[in-house]
């Protein structure tokens, strides 16, 4: 009973891995996208400009 549990806990941190990678490749991919469209430089300004005409 003890060989199957641990194995569970192996399977499970695998699995717990494999999401890790999958999402700092995700969220890698969304900072390389963002970066090169100039869509962060557009966000920016636009909070900025949004910002402004309330002060």
């Amino acid at each position: 009973m003890k060989r199957i549990l641990a194995e569970q806990q192996g399977q499970a941190t695998a699995e717990y891995a494999l999401v890790m990678v999958a999402a700092a490749v995700i969220a890698g991919a969304l900072i390389f996208w963002a970066t090169n469209s100039g869509a962060l430089s557009a966000l920016f300004d636009a909070v900025v400009e949004r910002i402004s005409t309330f002060v």
